[in-house]
């Protein structure tokens, strides 16, 4: 499941090439995301995941 809000279209979508990426957090920790383009417009999307415990 790679559904993403796209700012640009105002609607969630499902990302096109969306791949997970490691990003920086508050307090040097590091946390996970997806980032994919709309298949729409072609505008980049970002989704936040939760955390792996």
């Amino acid at each position: 499941m790679s559904e993403a809000y796209c700012v640009k279209c105002k609607a969630k979508k499902e990302m096109k090439d969306a791949k997970e990426v490691v990003m920086n957090r508050k307090g040097g920790k590091k946390g996970r995301a997806l980032s994919g383009v709309c298949p729409d417009c072609g505008t980049k999307m970002f989704r936040i995941l939760p955390s792996k415990k």
